[in-house]
């Protein structure tokens, strides 16, 4: 008998943990002041570094609850080239003079993903980009909009 009364009991907890990891797939985590990529994931410094004629663009992973994509990291690229990584709930200003580039996010197990990004110092543009996952588990990135 005791052992059956052991086995139950793996069997609620093993119920409950996969209960909870349903429950929070979909759902943003809360909302958090993002944190600064660490320079030492930088691998690309020139385009983090602020210059007489070059405007700040904003990156920023989203925040997840989902287990599967939470620790997956985000590889960020500018005009073709991998300046760093994006843990969840992270960002990067880069400073890219005006015109259009190429910002470009990928992961392990996604193809890179380009977007065509126009810098502007007009105010009625924001300079800012989102990555997210779909619930697919795809990295995605879109333009922010004011």
């Amino acid at each position: 008998m005791p052992m059956r009364s052991h086995f139950r009991w793996n069997i609620v907890l093993l119920a409950c943990a996969l209960a909870s990891l349903a429950g929070c797939a979909s759902a943003p985590a809360e909302p958090v002041p993002f944190k600064e990529v660490p320079s030492a994931r930088i691998v690309k410094p020139g385009y983090t570094q602020p210059a007489v004629g070059l405007i700040a663009v904003d990156v920023r992973r989203e925040r997840s609850r989902d287990v599967i994509v939470r620790f997956r990291d985000a590889l960020v690229y500018i005009d073709g080239e991998q300046i760093t990584d994006l843990m969840n709930g992270e960002h990067v200003v880069f400073y890219l003079s005006p015109g259009v580039h190429r910002i470009g996010v990928s992961t392990q197990f996604d193809p890179v993903i380009e977007l065509q990004f126009t810098v502007t110092a007009d105010t009625r543009y924001t300079n800012r980009a989102s990555v997210t996952f779909g619930e697919d588990h795809r990295i995605a990135l879109r333009r922010v909009a004011r």
